[in-house]
């Protein structure tokens, strides 16, 4: 298997339900229900993700060559993931589904149990 890259992100983000794919900024934002959950910034060595504050400093002090925060997100609920990493693409649709489920409204949530961080690939 080869790196893992912007592309990998996408074709995951849009396997789940209800998701869009709508250019903001200049970069590809990934919504579900209007609410956006992920981002591909400018170089695509990386990718945003919703994260709570609290588990953000967590996963930051954890796995700091993985999990970051520009200064100008600071104050934001998202975390930055390098794509380089990432031991693969399980990995990857794990922090993509947490993000998905903390945007998607309950009733989507619980229409796809299965959609969960440890869940199958689809």
């Amino acid at each position: 298997m080869g790196m893992i890259d912007a592309e990998d992100v996408r074709r995951i983000a849009l396997s789940f339900p209800e998701t869009v794919e709508k250019e903001a900024w200049s970069i590809p934002t990934f919504r579900v229900a209007g609410k956006m959950y992920v981002t591909i910034p400018d170089d695509q060595t990386s990718f945003a993700v919703r994260c709570p504050r609290l588990e953000r400093e967590e996963l930051i002090a954890a796995e700091p060559e993985k999990f970051w925060v520009p200064p100008h997100e600071a104050s934001s609920a998202w975390v930055r993931v390098r794509l380089a990493a990432l031991e693969g693409l399980d990995e990857l649709r794990d922090i993509l589904v947490d993000s998905w489920r903390q945007a998607a409204p309950d009733r989507l949530a619980e229409d796809h149990p299965d959609l969960r961080p440890g869940g199958a690939a689809g």
